[in-house]
């Protein structure tokens, strides 16, 4: 049975440089002052401690922040997501993690690590997609990056319903960031979430927001944030998003092919 619509909360955050414990005091904070419930709360990219290559922070994933995030989740009765740095088997992971009230935890490894950031050199790249299944919307999650490399995001066959990319994505580039949303919802006939920060990080990036949702025309149904610490809700419609694709069936006609 699949949930008529999906409310998504989006927290655009200025994150505090490698400081976990203020970051989550922080969310704490920004939820209590937005209390409306919501389905689906999302959080940017390494939001416990800004897009950091200081592997010391790494936790493991019976760490602190993904016990946080379970707690969370059960208190709000909210599914949460987020990617965290992760430190497991010996290896690294820019890791996106999802908690659902019922308990159940999901994760995905980031595919596309950012060189130019020497992202590429202390973590491990992930090598498969994710799918979460919740309230019967199928959800892909990606990570900053990963935004880049449509291949890797081709929705065959109608695999998912929602794409969202966690970001720290920087200033310099921000009308990319908003093309690119828009062009993941258009290709892939599905709304596109885009969540990125705000703020300087400790290697002195300026990061602006710009966070959004298009829908599967391109058209913003969140238009991009203005670069402020916020939580933003956002409603997804199922029955438009079936009624479009049905309409325009342009997935029928699309290339099939393999990952290798």
């Amino acid at each position: 049975m699949v949930k008529e619509r999906l409310n998504i909360k989006l927290l655009q955050l200025d994150l505090a440089w490698e400081n976990p414990l203020d970051n989550r005091n922080k969310i704490e904070k920004l939820l209590s002052d937005n209390p409306a419930q919501a389905d689906v709360i999302l959080f940017p990219e390494m939001f416990p401690t800004g897009f950091t290559m200081n592997l010391e922070l790494a936790e493991p994933m019976d760490g602190d922040t993904v016990k946080w995030m379970k707690q969370m989740s059960v208190s709000l009765k909210s599914a949460i997501g987020g990617s965290v740095s992760i430190r497991e088997n010996g290896k690294f992971y820019n890791r996106f993690v999802w908690c659902s009230p019922q308990g159940e935890i999901i994760t995905y490894n980031k595919r596309h690590l950012f060189r130019m950031g020497e992202e590429h050199e202390n973590f491990t790249a992930g090598e498969s997609l994710t799918t979460i299944v919740y309230h019967g919307w199928k959800i892909r999650p990606f990570i900053c990056y990963d935004l880049r490399f449509p291949v890797w995001s081709r929705n065959i066959n109608n695999d998912y319903d929602v794409m969202i990319n966690v970001a720290n994505w920087p200033a310099a580039r921000k009308e990319a960031f908003e093309i690119l949303i828009k062009a993941r919802a258009i290709e892939n006939l599905c709304y596109s979430v885009g969540l990125n920060r705000i703020g300087i990080d400790g290697n002195n990036i300026q990061y602006s927001g710009g966070s959004l949702v298009a829908d599967p025309k391109g058209k913003c149904l969140l238009e991009p944030l203005p670069e402020e610490e916020i939580a933003e809700s956002i409603s997804l419609d199922y029955m438009e998003l079936i009624g479009f694709r049905n309409k325009f069936p342009a997935w029928k006609d699309a290339d099939n092919f393999k990952l290798d």
